[in-house]
């Protein structure tokens, strides 16, 4: 099935999320939809899945223009779409969400779940998925659950799969299962549109690949293309991947979390008796798939969430008696918060306000009750300039600002005082590659600055890039903490729970042996 956008235009309000973008998909192909977060991928796709109506073009299925008036209409005409936030009732059993909507009956309207149970089967076994058609969705990993998303538009017949940022989730392991998936549904003929900002993944899977940028085909590339080359096509000017930073110079240890454990309020362990030292002049990464207690451990060093047990020391001091505030403040933390616009900042303030939000009563910028603006104003000059926090106004709401510019807005404000030890959460998500290699080079510097940076981070190329320890958690513990330059497929195994030296046994280098550091 060929498929065909011509001219597609989406508006929301004064932004222009695709702007008369023309694409086509040509029948058993892979092809990659690169580009930044925000680019309009996403919104692209949801316009061919009937989720949104476009505001100007056309969709043409084998030459023939169609309109989709919701998914119904777009499975009806062969596409389906994995969506990067799964759509499983996580209650059901595989069968049941593989059928739902779609139900097969028998007599008096029955759903057959024999027959239901039978499809995943075949359709299981035809492409090696595996999976079991009476098991829970909630008691899958995520890797199959996705593959139950896949299996669910296939039984559809789906001939064009949208994989919308499939492997934001998965271990390396994971994500090279789903590459040899994808590679599998080519050759039994379907087509597959793969929207992506990973580089790496694209260059290793894609026939063709169509870059988008603010809402734009800006052109074609080839997978041949090296990393540097698509990186430079994403953000319009030639950007640097490589972090440039001298070997650690270890001091005391800044920021130490000792048998840390968080307990729901439902009974559920989130941390469960973590221990780790960051010293000063070192980066240490907490690597490992969203949702395994990286927030958790975040959020009880920052004091947003009270241990069940255990303590967080900064440079030998607990902090247990101390607010947030007082933790900012007194004593030397940074953070930088996995989710910026909820907890990074005050989307109404304005962007000088923003950068004092930990320090506003505090000397130069208040004088008992009062504060003061001429001092605010040029303290938020000086990091516009230093963090290059391109703004039209520092006293523009801080919401008016990009994704990239805020995230430096923020930043600059925890760099901007003396810290002893930074905590920075996803401090990339969302950016673009232009804006990560900004954020990289500071972090860098205030390493070698003698802070102990702790960076959580589910990216493994951010891990790579900044590491000079890296420790690995899943389901609320620290599996193991490794050297910098860790091999993936050891890493990969430890994100799914296997302890250090069994990972080392299973991982496909058995040359590049480690010892566990402390």
């Amino acid at each position: 099935m060929k498929l065909e956008l011509r001219g597609i235009t989406k508006v929301f309000g004064p932004l222009v999320a695709n702007d008369n973008i023309n694409l086509t998909i040509e029948p058993g192909e892979i092809h990659a939809l690169l580009g930044e977060n925000g680019a309009g991928k996403s919104t692209l796709m949801n316009v061919l899945y009937g989720l949104y109506q476009p505001d100007g073009g056309e969709i043409l299925i084998d030459d023939k223009p169609v309109r989709f008036r919701g998914p119904g209409d777009a499975v009806a005409a062969g596409i389906g779409m994995v969506h990067q936030h799964f759509m499983l009732v996580p209650v059901f059993s595989v069968a049941e969400s593989v059928a739902l909507g779609y139900e097969p009956t028998g007599p008096l309207g029955i759903i057959n779940k024999a027959k239901a149970g039978k499809l995943v089967n075949e359709l299981s076994a035809r492409f090696g998925f595996d999976i079991n058609p009476r098991a829970i969705v909630e008691d899958l990993p995520v890797g199959a659950q996705q593959r139950v998303e896949i299996i669910k538009a296939l039984s559809r017949e789906a001939k064009v799969l949208i994989l919308d940022e499939p492997t934001a989730v998965l271990t390396p392991q994971e994500t090279d299962e789903l590459m040899d998936i994808m590679v599998q549904l080519k050759e039994a003929g379907t087509s597959i549109v793969f929207i992506t900002h990973k580089l790496r993944e694209v260059r290793a899977v894609a026939d063709r690949i169509t870059v988008i940028r603010r809402g734009k085909v800006v052109g074609e590339a080839s997978p041949e293309s090296t990393e540097k080359e698509l990186a430079s096509q994403m953000v319009g000017r030639p950007v640097s991947l490589d972090v440039e930073k001298d070997e650690p110079d270890l001091g005391e240890v800044g920021l130490s979390v000792n048998d840390l454990s968080v307990v729901s309020e439902d009974g559920q362990t989130l941390l469960d008796r973590v221990s780790l030292d960051v010293r000063k002049g070192e980066i240490v990464c907490v690597a490992g798939v969203q949702g395994n207690g990286q927030t958790e451990l975040a959020e009880a060093i920052l004091g947003n969430i009270e241990p069940n047990s255990g303590s967080v020391k900064i440079s030998g001091e607990d902090l247990a008696k101390f607010t947030i505030k007082e933790r900012l403040q007194n004593h030397g933390l940074g953070f930088v918060p996995e989710d910026r616009s909820t907890d990074g900042m005050i989307a109404s303030f304005t962007i000088a306000e923003n950068m004092i939000l930990d320090q506003y009563d505090q000397k130069p910028f208040a004088k008992g009750i009062n504060m003061k603006p001429d001092v605010i104003e040029k303290h938020a000059e000086k990091l516009r300039d230093t963090f290059d926090v391109r703004v039209t106004s520092i006293h523009d709401p801080i919401s008016t600002l990009s994704g990239g510019n805020a995230q430096k807005a923020i930043l600059a404000r925890e760099l901007s005082r003396p810290l002893e030890a930074l905590v920075a959460s996803q401090p990339t998500r969302g950016l673009d590659v232009g804006s990560i290699e900004f954020v990289y080079k500071r972090i860098v510097e205030e390493r070698d600055n003698h802070t102990a940076v702790l960076v959580i981070s589910t990216e493994l190329d951010e891990v790579d890039a900044l590491a000079d320890r890296i420790a690995v958690m899943y389901r609320g513990k620290i599996v193991g903490i490794v050297p910098a330059g860790t091999p993936r497929s050891v890493l990969g195994l430890m994100m799914a729970g296997v302890p250090l030296e069994e990972a080392q046994e299973q991982a496909s280098d058995e040359t590049l042996r480690i010892e566990e550091v402390d």
